[in-house]
């Protein structure tokens, strides 16, 4: 019955949206799960042909820096230093190859799904200098703050973080303030929205005139937050609809919050493929200092020159401007076990959802 019941919620908010399009608009989803969704389930090819989904920079493994892989990569290969992070972080080329490389070439680099299980081998390790690769939205970056806040309450000083977070409503402001490619619409991320709350939507939304949809990551989310951008676009109107109700609320998690407010502050980042954005990052506090891996070892500083790879066109993918099959080395030089770029390994990059779901 549910099953069916799905069906015709499905069948209904696609009539809505075919009754809804009057002339061509272009919505931009920007969250890797949203774009796997949509291509897993084809939505795409069910919209209207006067509606254009364009896929942004949502992914973000994809927008960590050359310079910030190159950095984890040097620290993995310095003795008695164990270099840890998220699965999808392991293949993720810089300019002188990815962790697991260095992992073959004698470097201790640790897959982990949590940056706790990273805490508990600093425990377990007294001996081993822990380096946590903290990558992700604000949707990991709590996780992360509370990881620190044990580790200093349990007096682990071997543990520290390299900070590769990075903030969703200063890239959205970077791409509306663009020439090319900008949007009309947005779909923005649930999960991340389930932490920080609407505020920082509505105050774009309204500086932009432009519509946001707080969306899930099912079909009946995906088409009923598409559904309520088009009637604000088709009405003229601009403001935050929320579709993922059950989870994203206006105040969003006050307690995962304040976490990342005791730990984290802002910084200006380079973002992969698009480049210096102001305040796009974070950086840990000058209070935590000492659980700062950039610090602790003395890094050198990220510039945003290290080079992506010759020919990667992933600057374009992330941007909504080019879709992955348009990309000439999509699924022959480009390949989730050959990745030029970092969108075609991630498991929320867009290149890596059109070769699983879309080549043929």
């Amino acid at each position: 019955m549910l099953v069916e019941f799905m069906q015709e919620e499905v069948y209904q908010l696609l009539d809505d949206l075919n009754h809804a399009v009057t002339r061509p608009w272009a919505v931009m989803e920007v969250c890797g799960g949203q774009t796997h969704a949509i291509a897993s389930l084809g939505l795409e090819e069910l919209l209207p042909p006067e509606l254009r989904l364009i896929h942004g920079p949502g992914c973000p493994v994809c927008v960590t820096s050359v310079d910030l892989i190159d950095r984890a990569v040097e620290l993995s290969l310095k003795p008695g230093v164990a270099v840890c992070s998220y699965g999808d972080m392991m293949r993720v080329p810089g300019s002188h190859g990815d962790l697991l490389s260095a992992k073959a070439c004698g470097g201790d680099v640790r897959l982990m799904y949590s940056p706790l299980e990273a805490v508990a081998l600093a425990g377990a390790n007294p001996g081993l200098d822990v380096v946590f690769f903290a990558v992700g939205f604000e949707t990991t970056a709590p996780a992360t703050a509370l990881a620190m806040q044990q580790a200093r309450a349990l007096g682990y000083a071997n543990f520290s973080v390299l900070c590769a977070h990075v903030l969703v409503p200063p890239a959205l402001e970077w791409l509306m303030d663009q020439q090319e490619g900008r949007p009309d619409g947005f779909l923005a991320p649930g999960h991340v929205c389930a932490v920080t709350g609407e505020k920082d939507y509505g105050r774009l939304a309204e500086r932009y005139r432009v519509p946001m949809t707080v969306t899930g990551f099912e079909g009946t989310d995906l088409l009923r937050g598409i559904l309520m951008c088009v009637r604000q676009l088709e009405a003229g109107e601009h403001g935050v609809r929320n579709a993922y109700r059950r989870y994203a609320r206006l105040e969003g998690n006050p307690a995962a919050k304040r976490r990342m407010e005791d730990v984290f502050e802002t910084e200006d980042r380079h973002w992969r493929g698009l480049g210096l954005i102001p305040d796009g990052g974070m950086k840990v506090r000058s209070e935590w200092r000492h659980m700062d891996a950039s610090v602790r070892f003395d890094c050198r500083a990220c510039d945003g020159t290290a080079d992506e790879a010759s020919g990667c066109m992933a600057g374009q993918v992330l941007r909504g401007l080019l879709k992955p099959v348009e990309c000439p080395h999509f699924a022959s030089s480009c390949t989730p076990l050959n990745p030029l770029g970092a969108p075609m390994v991630s498991g929320e990059g867009a290149c890596a959802a059109y070769y699983r779901y879309k080549r043929s």
